[in-house]
C-alpha cells in the first residue's frame, strides 16, 4: 500500500477507496463507505429521537447521498486532511449499526534544510451532549477525559495529555 502521506512532507494526497481496509473485530466489521450505503444508513438514522443530543434532523436520502459523495473522495477540499469512513456492521448478521470516521492530519516534527520530518499524531476526541449518559459512558470507558471546551452545546472529550515521548 502506498504511503498515505505520499512521502512528500507537508502534502497529504488522495487515498483511493481500494486502500481503505475492511476492519474486522470480534462483533463488528467496518466496511469502507460507498455512496450506495446511503439508502441503508439513511433508514438506520431516520429516528428523530436519535437527534435529541446530536442536533439537527434525519437526513433525506438525497442529502445522505450528497454527503457520502463528498466523504468518499477521501480528503478535504484543500488536501490537508485524509478522510477514512466506514459503515459498521454486526458480524453475526451483516446489519449496519452505524458509521465511523477518522480524520488524519499531519504535523511537522522537525525541519533540516530540504528534509521535512512528518509525524502523524493520532488523537481521539468526541463531542458529547452533557445529558447523553450513554455517550459519556463510552467516552469514559475508552479513556477519554472531559474538557471544559463546549462546542454547539456539546462537551469535548479527548485523549489525556501525555508527557515526554
Amino acid at each position: 500500500m502506498p504511503d498515505p502521506l505520499g512521502g512528500r512532507g507537508g502534502e497529504l494526497i488522495d487515498m483511493p477507496l481500494e486502500h481503505h481496509a475492511v476492519l474486522l473485530g470480534t462483533r463488528l466489521e467496518l466496511e469502507p463507505l460507498r455512496v450506495e450505503h446511503a439508502q441503508e444508513v439513511a433508514t438506520l438514522l431516520d429516528d428523530p429521537g436519535l437527534h435529541t443530543y446530536i442536533g439537527g434532523q434525519p437526513a433525506t436520502l438525497a442529502q445522505m447521498q450528497e454527503r457520502y459523495r463528498r466523504q468518499v473522495v477521501g480528503r478535504s477540499p484543500d488536501g490537508s486532511q485524509l478522510w477514512l469512513n466506514w459503515v459498521a456492521r454486526r458480524r453475526e448478521d451483516g446489519r449496519a449499526v452505524g458509521t465511523l470516521q477518522a480524520t488524519v492530519t499531519e504535523g511537522t516534527a522537525g525541519q533540516d534544510g530540504a528534509t521535512v520530518e512528518v509525524a502523524c499524531v493520532v488523537m481521539v476526541l468526541a463531542h458529547v451532549h452533557p445529558q447523553h449518559a450513554a455517550s459519556r459512558g463510552v467516552a469514559q470507558a475508552i479513556g477519554l477525559m472531559e474538557t471544559t471546551t463546549i462546542i454547539d452545546g456539546e462537551t469535548r472529550w479527548q485523549d489525556p495529555p501525555t508527557t515526554g515521548r
